[in-house]
């Protein structure tokens, strides 16, 4: 059996299939069998699960996920690289490879109960979206485990809202880091080490508001002046003036002083309560 965790049989496997790795697709593999099976276990599968993995390369994850679950979809967006991942899958019968974009892919069609559990390591420039869509939908997975760069891992488990990404993470699920992983466990070694974030997806949103889309337009418009003080930027966004936006801050017990990296979820779910329910105030 091939084993692209090992660097010698990926060498000779990139060889064989002619693949050229892709930069802008974030394709950084790994070549340290441990790390990988600790990866694989981290997603807490039983043999009742399905797995969808997002951006299956060339299987190195996929054929340890395959014996702890009952079925793994793997889905990879570079035509390159199927013929590569079917040959390093072949023995595995539970692993379907489907050539796509996760973004445009149906999760809904192939798990109408929700419930799966998704894995894979998540280029920089898909993080925020496919988290989101990920998330924020009426039958979400139970689990996510992903591999993102150690920023973006420090940034989903902050303490407050350190950006849109927190607060869109926090609200739908439980994130926590699970293992530091060092650059050089790649091939080709990326500029920054990683994290494996599991994502525990909450029952219910952490925080009650009578739209979520409209939720985080406003949290989105406020970050967007992140380094401006939450009165001023309130004040305009909403049009009802700096004055009254620090008025109704106060009211809510925040400074009007603050940043919006330092807001916890429920102090954004009091901003929407008494700013984005009626933006003219």
């Amino acid at each position: 059996m091939i084993d692209p965790a090992g660097a010698q049989q990926l060498e000779t496997l990139l060889r064989r299939h002619r693949i050229e790795l892709k930069h802008s697709l974030g394709q950084n593999f790994l070549v340290d069998p441990e790390l990988r099976d600790v990866i694989a276990r981290a997603a807490g599968t039983t043999q009742a699960d399905d797995v969808v993995e997002v951006g299956a390369g060339v299987g190195t994850l996929t054929i340890a996920l395959a014996p702890l679950c009952r079925e793994v979809i793997a889905i990879e967006i570079d035509g390159g690289l199927i013929g590569a991942l079917r040959e390093v899958t072949a023995e595995h019968d539970n692993v379907r490879v489907v050539q796509a974009d996760i973004l445009r892919f149906d999760l809904a069609a192939a798990f109408p109960s929700g419930g799966e559990v998704v894995t894979g390591n998540i280029p920089y420039n898909l993080t925020g979206a496919l988290v989101r869509r990920l998330l924020d939908s009426p039958r979400p997975p139970r689990r996510l485990a992903l591999v993102v760069q150690q920023e973006v891992a420090e940034r989903w488990t902050a303490a407050s809202g350190a950006s849109l990404a927190t607060v869109a993470v926090q609200v739908f699920s439980q994130p926590r880091i699970a293992l530091h992983i060092p650059a050089h466990a790649f091939r080709p070694s990326p500029k920054v080490d990683s994290a494996l974030v599991v994502l525990e997806v909450r029952h219910r949103p952490a925080i009650q508001v009578d739209d979520m889309n409209s939720f985080f337009r406003l949290v989105e418009a406020v970050f967007q002046s992140r380094r401006k003080q939450l009165g001023g930027t309130l004040g305009r966004l909403t049009a009802v003036g700096g004055p009254e936006a620090a008025h109704r801050l106060s009211r809510i017990g925040i400074e009007p002083s603050r940043r919006p990296q330092t807001l916890t979820l429920h102090e954004w779910e009091a901003i929407y309560t008494v700013f984005g329910a009626s933006p003219a105030g």
